[in-house]
C-alpha cells in the first residue's frame, strides 16, 4: 500500500511539473506573477527539505555508530547538502 501511494504522489508530481516548464518565453511577456513559477518552487523546496532533513538524520546516526569516521562523514554530509540545495537553486532559475 505504501508503494503504492508513493507512485501515485510522483505521478501527481510529473503531472504537475511537465507542464510549468513547458511554456514558451513568449507567453510570459506579461511580467505578471505566473502559478507555475510557484508550483515549481513549492515542489523543489518540499523535496530538498526532505532529502536535506534525511541526510542529516544519516549523518547523525553513522557519527553516533562510528564517532571515529565524524570527519569524513561531516565532509560528505556538506558536499551533499550543497547538491540537495542546488535543486533548489536551478528550479529557482530556469522557472523565473
Amino acid at each position: 500500500m505504501k508503494n503504492l501511494k508513493t507512485v501515485l504522489f510522483l505521478a501527481l508530481l510529473m503531472l504537475i511539473a511537465v507542464p510549468a516548464f513547458g511554456q514558451d518565453g513568449a507567453a510570459q511577456s506579461g511580467g505578471g506573477f505566473v502559478l507555475h513559477v510557484a508550483f515549481a518552487m513549492a515542489i523543489a523546496s518540499g523535496l530538498c527539505g526532505m532529502a536535506q532533513g534525511k541526510a542529516i538524520a544519516a549523518a547523525a546516526e553513522g557519527i553516533a555508530r562510528n564517532p571515529g569516521a565524524a570527519g569524513a562523514i561531516r565532509i560528505l554530509l556538506l558536499l551533499g547538502l550543497a547538491f540537495i540545495e542546488s535543486l533548489a537553486l536551478f528550479t529557482f532559475v530556469k522557472a523565473a
